[in-house]
C-alpha cells in the first residue's frame, strides 16, 4: 500500500470511494466542494497496486472564545473503498495524515467520529478541556489530539468548521 497526497487526477475517484464508503453521496459532495471553495486541506490517498481504495481529509477549524481565536484542524471525512475496508487502510491514512498536520505546523486536531476508534490514535474527549463543537453532536464524539506536547494549555472555546460542513 502506498499513502501520497490526493492530486487533481485523484478527485474522481476519490468521490467514488468516498460516495461508496458512506453509502450516500454528502461526504463526497462536501470534499468535492472543498476543494472547489480553494480550501487549504491536507487531503492523502491510499493506493493497492496503483487503484485508489482511500481518502482522508483534513481542514482548518476556528477555534474562537472570548479570549480571542486559533486554528487548528479536523479530520473527516475519512473513507475506505468497502471492499477494502477492515484491511488497517484507514488507520494508516489516519496515522500519515496526523503526521502531515504536524509538519504543516498545525497544534491541534478535532475529530467527530466513533468515540471507540479514534483514541487508538491519541484522540480524547474534547469537552473536558474546555473545547466544544460548533454542531450538536454527542460529547463523547467530539475529541481533541494534541500534535504538540502542551498544545491544550489554556486553550478554550467552541470549534467552527468550514461553513460546508453545515451541508452534510
Amino acid at each position: 500500500m502506498t499513502i501520497r497526497w490526493e492530486t487533481a487526477v485523484d478527485a474522481a475517484k476519490v468521490y467514488e470511494v468516498e460516495a461508496a464508503a458512506f453509502g450516500r453521496p454528502a461526504e463526497a459532495d462536501l470534499v468535492q466542494k472543498l476543494q472547489q471553495a480553494g480550501v487549504e486541506a491536507i487531503s492523502l490517498v491510499a493506493l493497492l497496486d496503483d487503484e485508489l481504495v482511500g481518502h482522508v481529509l483534513f481542514s482548518p477549524v476556528a477555534v474562537k472564545s472570548e479570549a480571542g481565536e486559533f486554528t487548528a484542524v479536523a479530520l473527516g471525512p475519512i473513507a475506505v473503498s468497502p471492499h477494502h475496508q477492515k484491511a488497517g487502510i484507514g488507520s494508516a491514512l489516519c496515522r500519515q495524515g496526523i503526521e502531515a498536520c504536524r509538519e504543516a505546523g498545525y497544534e491541534l486536531a478535532f475529530v467527530l467520529g466513533h468515540p471507540s476508534y479514534y483514541p487508538r490514535f491519541g484522540f480524547m474527549p474534547s469537552a473536558p478541556h474546555g473545547l466544544h463543537c460548533q454542531f450538536n453532536a454527542p460529547v463523547e464524539a467530539f475529541m481533541v489530539l494534541e500534535l504538540v506536547p502542551g498544545a491544550l494549555q489554556g486553550k478554550q472555546g467552541t470549534v467552527f468548521y468550514h461553513p460546508l460542513f453545515a451541508g452534510v
